[in-house]
């Protein structure tokens, strides 16, 4: 095994809607926007990443850039594949080697995911040189990451809210009880913000002003106590063609954003009320867990707060909770191997 050890390199990777991170050697290594951008005509993908991401809705014909995975799952099977690979050979430490080393991978799930899809992963991971592919629950990589013992007899909630899918689990002894899978999520939510300048402003922006307004005054509540400020947006006017820009208010992000928001708290009720009672009793003395980038949208741990009447609390650095976690189950193979899927 000795010279195979040295051929071999682990790496964990959190394929997400909108970001991927990949951790190698304890430290991560690649933190990224999920997106390719593909020469038309050649059909080559040129850019990936943070280069890619530059290019979005700024595109001429022969350009197309491509989010390789939607609602958490591979759409784009070619893309994502070339997206995986070209991450990994970018890995400051693999670049050294001369030729692609054999690669041991444990790579984040979404829970509500299906045979197929989950062979989709599995066969992307295979084709970039992964001898050993190992799967992992989304809500359970977040759980270990953010610090939870897993194992124990106890009930913790896990509340993912990710770019394409949130993903609420109640855990204990190394396994999902209950689980829910929302596709409402980070997507969604830039979504509800075009519609609303769009409607309210009669202002056309594009998807990454969005995502910007988002996440520099998007809130949950309508009463922050510490409000950020207002921001100017640009875009186009619906009404005279021309480039205008409006000043807008955390409190009409909140607005626009209500009814998704809604929608992730009925899902936690519902989870909740689903939970068997012994450790809905843990859970009323743990509280509940957030992670991923939706978590932190200002005021959204107090809105859910308020709806279940239970402490919620974000984990430390939440984009990365996941891959966090991903990673310590691959350093830890053998006391994980009941929660990796092979």
């Amino acid at each position: 095994m000795g010279f195979f050890d040295f051929m071999t390199e682990d790496i964990a990777i959190d394929l997400g809607t909108a970001n991927t991170l990949i951790i190698h050697n304890d430290k991560v290594v690649i933190d990224s926007p999920s997106i390719v951008a593909r020469d038309r005509v050649s059909g080559k993908i040129i850019a990936v990443g943070k280069e890619a991401n530059m290019m979005q809705g700024k595109t001429h014909e022969n350009i197309k850039t491509i989010r390789p995975l939607k609602d958490g799952v591979i759409a784009d099977f070619d893309a994502s594949e070339k997206m995986i690979s070209m991450f990994i050979k970018s890995i400051p430490a693999l670049k050294k080697r001369m030729f692609t080393p054999a690669l041991r991978m444990v790579v984040c799930i979404p829970s509500g995911i299906t045979e197929v899809e989950m062979r989709a992963v599995k066969e992307s991971c295979e084709r970039v040189n992964g001898k050993e592919v190992y799967l992992i629950h989304e809500p359970m990589a977040a759980a270990i990451g953010i610090g939870i013992d897993i194992m124990q007899p106890k009930g913790n909630m896990i509340v993912d809210i990710g770019g394409g899918t949130t993903e609420i689990a109640v855990i204990a002894l190394g396994g999902i009880v209950c689980d829910k899978s929302v596709k409402i999520a980070g997507d969604v939510f830039t979504n509800d913000i075009v519609y609303y300048m769009r409607t309210q402003h009669n202002l056309f922006v594009g998807e990454a002003t969005a995502e910007k307004i988002k996440i520099t005054i998007g809130a949950a509540l309508e009463e922050l106590e510490t409000p950020p400020d207002e921001m100017s947006v640009q875009g186009r006017d619906l009404l005279t063609g021309k480039p205008k820009q409006v000043d807008v208010s955390y409190r009409e992000i909140a607005k626009a954003l209500d009814k998704s928001i809604q929608r992730i708290e009925d899902a936690v009720m519902e989870t909740l009320s689903q939970t068997p009672p012994e450790l809905a009793a843990d859970i009323y003395n743990t509280g509940i867990y957030l992670a991923g980038g939706g978590s932190m949208l200002r005021g959204l741990d107090k809105r859910i707060s308020q709806k279940t009447d239970l402490p919620v609390y974000i984990a430390e650095d939440p984009l990365r909770a996941v891959v966090r976690g991903t990673g310590m189950a691959l350093k830890n193979i053998p006391k994980f191997r009941s929660i990796l899927i092979k």
